[in-house]
Order: C-alpha cells, then sequence, then structure tokens
C-alpha cells in the first residue's frame, strides 16, 4: 500500500507546484520602435524635491503621447541633445519591479534613424518663395493634426485667450498645441507615427508680409512668439480694432522640411 500513495503524493505535489507556476506573474518582454525628441523634458521622481532633467520618448503602441524617460534608462543607448532618433528596443514589462521603480526597463537593439536638428528659426531656402515651392512627403497631404484651441483672441494689453475666453500663458511662454486626430483605422496608422510624418517644423505664412518663414515645433506644438513675431504682436495689440481678424497658415514639414498637412490659425483681437 505505502508503494502506492509514495508515488501517488509525489504526483499530487508535482500538479501543485505547476498550477503554482502557472499563476506567477511573469515580465513582458516585447520589441518596439520608439522616437526620441531632439527636446528634453523634466521629471519628477520620487523623494526628489525639483525637477530632473530627461528624454521625451513616443513608443508605437502609444503614438501621439510624448512620455519622460531618464537619461541612460535605455542601456546601449547614449542621448546627444538636439538629435532626434527613432529606435528598435526591447521593451521588458516587470511583473516585480522594485519599490519605488519604473515596472519597465529597456535596451537597444538598434538605431534606425539619427538625425541632427537645427535651431528652432531655421533659415529657408532662396528656392522656397511661395507656397508652391514646398516639397511634400510621400503620401502627403493628409490629417493628422489639429490645433487644440483653432483660433485665439489678443486684447490690446496683449493679454491672449484661447476660443473659450479663457487666459492662456504671456506671449513669451504661450505654446499652440497640436493634437494628433489620425483615425485609427487608417490602413498607413503605423507609417503616419514614424519621423518622416512627424511635425519637427512649420513653415508659417502670415497675412502681414509675404516672406515665409521656417520655425521649428516643440513636442507639443510651436510656440507662439514663433508664429507671429513680435512687430506683428505689436500691430495686433496697437492697430487692429476690435472684432478684426487674421488669418495665419502653417504647412506642416517634417525633418527633411518636407510638407505634411496644412492649417490655419485664426488670430481676433479683443
Amino acid at each position: 500500500m505505502n508503494k502506492l500513495v509514495i508515488p501517488f503524493l509525489l504526483i499530487c505535489t508535482c500538479l501543485v507546484s505547476g498550477c503554482i507556476d502557472d499563476d506567477t506573474p511573469k515580465d513582458v518582454t516585447k520589441e518596439i520602435c520608439m522616437s526620441v525628441s531632439s527636446e528634453t523634458g523634466v521629471m519628477y521622481p520620487p523623494f526628489y524635491e525639483e525637477g530632473v532633467e530627461c528624454m521625451l520618448v513616443m513608443s508605437e503602441d502609444n503614438p501621439g503621447v510624448w512620455e519622460h524617460l531618464g537619461f541612460g534608462e535605455i542601456e546601449g543607448f547614449t542621448y546627444e541633445r538636439g538629435h532626434e532618433y527613432y529606435l528598435r528596443v526591447i521593451r521588458t514589462i516587470l511583473a516585480n519591479p522594485p519599490m519605488d521603480a519604473s515596472n519597465r526597463i529597456y535596451s537597444l537593439k538598434d538605431i534606425i534613424e539619427d538625425r541632427l536638428v537645427a535651431e528652432p528659426e531655421v533659415p529657408i531656402e532662396k528656392e522656397i518663395q511661395s507656397e508652391d515651392d514646398i516639397e511634400y512627403q510621400d503620401l502627403c497631404p493628409f490629417e493628422k493634426y489639429a490645433i487644440y484651441e483653432g483660433g485665439y483672441i489678443i486684447d490690446s494689453a496683449g493679454i491672449i485667450y484661447n476660443a473659450e475666453a479663457f487666459s492662456i500663458p504671456p506671449y513669451d511662454y504661450a505654446r499652440i498645441y497640436l493634437k494628433n486626430i489620425l483615425d485609427d483605422t487608417d490602413p498607413n496608422w503605423v507609417k503616419f507615427q514614424s519621423i518622416p510624418y512627424q511635425a519637427t517644423y512649420s513653415y508659417v505664412l502670415s497675412p502681414l508680409t509675404d516672406k515665409i518663414r521656417l520655425i521649428r515645433n516643440g513636442s507639443s506644438g510651436p510656440m507662439f512668439k514663433n508664429i507671429i513675431p513680435e512687430d506683428e504682436f505689436t500691430y495686433i495689440t496697437q492697430e487692429m480694432k476690435s472684432g478684426e481678424g487674421l488669418k495665419y497658415t502653417l504647412i506642416l514639414a517634417n525633418v527633411h522640411k518636407k510638407g505634411l498637412q496644412k492649417l490655419e490659425l485664426r488670430i481676433m483681437k479683443r
């Protein structure tokens, strides 16, 4: 009898152990592509009184969202300021991460693209004399971006309001935020999230001058003062009458300065 009981107990023990192992959380590893912005952000780690400069990254499975990631958090990758990257990385989501630490770790597989980005105000080549001179990227123009606020109102004191009449940060700090409105059922969805389809620059067509300017967008959109320079802002605040409006045109462009799409920015004098 004992000869039968002992093997039976061993089998039961193995089965129970197997069930426990199956229920134990496991790390999840996946190969993904990731964009890294030329701009940096600020993150606030636990127990830090001040913010810490960090990278801004966007993963292919979370398109349109820039996330904070510390320098050195991608094993094998060294970030250089002023460079934009498109990487292939191995991402591991830890089942049991260390206390007060991220549950994700990254290691570099390869660098798909590495480009040095120019200064915010970039001279335009002489041949760009009109909108017709702007070359568009393959598959463009297309509807990927929209301006969050749509339009802005400016009063005589230089205070800027959004379309809902709420004041926004002052002229030197205001930003025109772009949002990704591309339908995720679009057959080119994945391709349109890659670097050649990111709005790195904007060609600015102003109603107050024939000159076309090229400005550098931030990770969330261009600065207000880069679209409307100080002399034009002064004209709006001091010379325009209440109720008058202006229409600026932005032709969003990629890192190669090729057009992506056209947006309108409407300014109204309060």
